[in-house]
């Protein structure tokens, strides 16, 4: 599976099954979140047979179920964006290994002993893992005209890069983004204003998606 196959494939998943995720995938995981780390300079960490933050009341009112593995999203403060860029990249990575995931705002209680949060660090949020009871379902999906802003005929690669991003997993659906295009090759993004919050992690996760879909060598962040 490539990985705009998984995006295309991946849905958010809140029941799983009691199955341990294999040896070899917990390590692959780990290596990229490892490369992540390094090059983001972010700290988000791999917890595993963990089940306490998905045994509260929260997370049944959630609909969670079954959750001992998850991925502890932290970063430094005010790291939104980054931060939501390199977890939607584990996460891709995952279902390209057939886990399922769901990023998780608040239906979990943190747990301080399973994972490290630094001075100037945040939890940002956190994103379970494992075997789905099911493989989820796709959320309604907006015309893509709604989320960009382009001079002129739109090229195919822009166009791809925004049939992924609509696709990426954000708060309640909420969308904030835009994509804008300069001179042809040069990517502008903008999270608008949102009540609920989350619209910078969420953009991150949205650039992700759009750089997958676009192709890095076609255009240039700005």
């Amino acid at each position: 599976m490539t990985e705009k196959e998984a995006i295309v494939a991946r849905h958010s998943v809140r029941q799983y099954i009691d199955k341990p995720i294999e040896a070899e995938k917990i390590e692959e995981l780990k290596a990229l979140i490892e490369e992540c780390n390094r090059e983001g300079g972010i700290h988000i960490q791999l917890v595993t047979n963990e089940p306490k933050a998905f045994a509260s009341g929260m997370a049944k009112y959630g609909k969670f179920s079954g959750i001992s593995n998850y991925i502890a999203v932290v970063g430094k403060k005010g790291d939104d964006v980054n931060v939501g860029y390199y977890g939607e990249k584990v996460v891709i990575r995952a279902q390209m290994l057939g886990l399922n995931t769901c990023w998780v705002g608040l239906s979990f209680s943190k747990q301080p002993d399973a994972y490290q949060v630094l001075d100037g660090e945040k939890l940002f949020c956190v994103i379970s893992l494992g075997y789905g009871a099911n493989q989820g379902v796709q959320h309604k999906l907006k015309p893509i005209a709604e989320f960009a802003e382009v001079n002129g005929p739109m090229p195919e690669w822009f166009r791809q890069g925004l049939e992924a991003a609509i696709l990426a997993p954000t708060a309640v659906n909420q969308q904030k983004f835009r994509f804008l295009l300069h001179g042809g090759n040069k990517v502008e993004t903008q999270a608008r204003f949102s009540l609920i919050g989350y619209a910078k992690l969420d953009l991150g996760i949205a650039k992700y998606h759009f750089e997958v879909g676009a192709g890095k060598e076609n255009f240039n962040w700005i």
